[in-house]
């Protein structure tokens, strides 16, 4: 028969007073358990309380070095708030006031005027100079490398578009293919294969992703990789139909299997 332990510690008390005989000297056993589990409790208690000396010399022995690290603390963000509040918003504002011109010139293909400003109004590139850490900033690279883009210099158009750093759905793939766009006007058909790659998988969407298939598609044609092409090329009949690129993709398709076949 099992001994239900837990009944017999639970009713301690009342064993020891009524002086109940318990089997196989049971009454021992349990004054015995009760005896280390309060000597148990006693233990912790003690290390708690160490522990909590412990840390109280601690922070009394390093109160200074404590108010220190915090007053650091608090001083550097006050101090962010502050350069964000009194310098960099007033900067962003001003260097989105003085994009406005370039920008303009830029949509009317003047390109020259867009890039160096018009003798009253502010270039992307002194903008860059000015305000290189807003996100106006950061556009103006955009636009200064596609300038130079229009203008043949193809060179520059790579240095500043590889400068753009933007997540947005259509200007990252843009700025990406761009690049390509220069490399192949440099002769450079891999690196701009590569380029045309990368900005077709950063993201599905109808307006970048069949442009940058179907330039891809056509420089793996040239590179005699038709059974590769034929497959980008179904990829937008089949995602994108009803895009400019999608409706004319079946003659892409045919002449790269006529090739294939060839």
């Amino acid at each position: 028969m099992l001994i239900n332990i837990h009944f017999y510690i639970q009713n301690l008390p009342f064993i020891f007073e009524k002086n109940i005989i318990l089997p196989f000297d049971f009454r021992t056993i349990l004054y015995m358990m009760a005896k280390n589990k309060k000597n148990k409790q006693v233990d912790n208690l003690t290390e708690v309380e160490s522990d909590l000396t412990n840390t109280e010399q601690f922070l009394e022995s390093n109160q200074k070095l404590i108010g220190i690290i915090v007053g650091s603390i608090v001083v550097i963000a006050v101090g962010y708030l502050g350069l964000n509040k009194f310098y960099l918003e007033p900067r962003s504002t001003e260097a989105q006031e003085q994009m406005y011109v370039a920008q303009n010139y830029f949509e009317k293909d003047s390109f020259n005027l867009a890039l160096n400003g018009d003798g009253s109004n502010l270039g992307f590139l002194d903008i860059i100079d000015d305000f290189g850490s807003t996100d106006a900033g950061n556009l103006s690279y955009y636009y200064a490398g596609v300038s130079y883009l229009n203008m043949g210099q193809f060179d520059n158009a790579i240095d500043y578009l590889k400068k753009f750093d933007s997540d947005d759905i259509l200007l990252g793939p843009i700025s990406v293919g761009a690049r390509g766009d220069a490399q192949l006007e440099l002769g450079k058909t891999a690196k701009a294969l590569d380029l045309y790659t990368e900005a077709y998988k950063m993201n599905d969407n109808e307006l970048t992703t069949p442009v940058y298939m179907l330039k891809a598609g056509q420089l793996l044609e040239e590179s005699n990789k038709y059974a590769e092409a034929v497959k980008l090329y179904e990829t937008v009949k089949t995602k994108f139909p009803e895009t400019n690129e999608g409706r004319s993709i079946d003659k892409y398709i045919a002449r790269a299997k006529a090739k294939m076949d060839s």
